[in-house]
């Protein structure tokens, strides 16, 4: 198993105080600064996991539940939708946007890197804009897979770097220069976003982030597909037959 990648995420409690801040204006801002966008990527991320009626579905770091809201649309009333975060701010809106749709889906906070369930008891679990923000994401991704059934896939939606000669350059320059101003006005948090916009400039994407999800020994294998010319990157990982 090779362990080249190796990567420390930021500490757990001030990325929670961090994100509760935030947690009123964070739709808001995720539509605005994405030209929303962000809802289309979701609904790839289902697409691409294959998840269907009667399927149990775990979303972890599911903020606000747009992409919990994603699955439970796919799996309907026969199946089961759960979606956890850490963060109990960010968790408070999600009841009432999935019961104003008619969707019913059980929302708790959990933490990814030990979460409550036992092994091999889903069919998907997922985790969108949040692996980059966990102090331990091979931890993280070892939980995802864990609680998932032999067969079953881990899908990751995680912002990366465009590597297209002039995409390149106009995402980095609206990423530093145009995304803090415009979140931290909404939010009044212009911090938070600096520190979202140096995380998704240094985590590792593409191959690179295929091979950290490998190091976790969990899947029997892991591939990529590039959204929106490499700003961000949707992951699929299917879990191995005996772990």
């Amino acid at each position: 198993m090779n362990q080249t990648t190796t990567t420390t995420g930021p500490q757990a409690e001030r990325i929670q105080s961090m994100f509760g801040e935030i947690a009123g204006r964070y739709d808001l801002a995720n539509t605005i600064l994405s030209a929303g966008i962000h809802h289309l990527w979701r609904k790839s991320v289902v697409k691409w996991s294959g998840a269907r009626a009667g399927q149990r579905v775990l979303d972890c770091a599911t903020g606000t539940g747009d992409l919990a809201i994603e699955f439970k649309k796919a799996v309907g009333s026969s199946g089961d939708v759960i979606g956890t975060d850490f963060c109990k701010e960010m968790l408070a809106p999600a009841p009432a946007k999935a019961e104003k749709q008619g969707l019913a889906i059980h929302f708790e906070q959990a933490d990814v890197t030990k979460l409550p369930f036992e092994n091999s008891s889903f069919d998907v679990s997922s985790i969108s804009f949040g692996i980059r923000n966990v102090q331990d994401p091979v931890k993280g991704l070892s939980e995802l897979a864990r609680v998932v059934r032999p067969g079953g896939v881990v899908m990751v939606l995680e912002f990366g770097q465009p590597n297209i000669p002039g995409v390149q350059q106009a995402f980095d320059f609206y990423s530093r220069r145009v995304l803090p101003k415009i979140g931290g006005w909404i939010t009044g948090r212009p911090q938070a976003y600096e520190y979202l916009q140096n995380s998704s400039a240094k985590f590792p994407c593409r191959e690179e982030f295929v091979e950290m999800m490998m190091q976790t020994g969990q899947f029997e294998s892991c591939e990529f597909r590039t959204l929106s010319l490499g700003i961000a990157y949707m992951y699929k990982g299917v879990v191995r037959t005996q772990h």
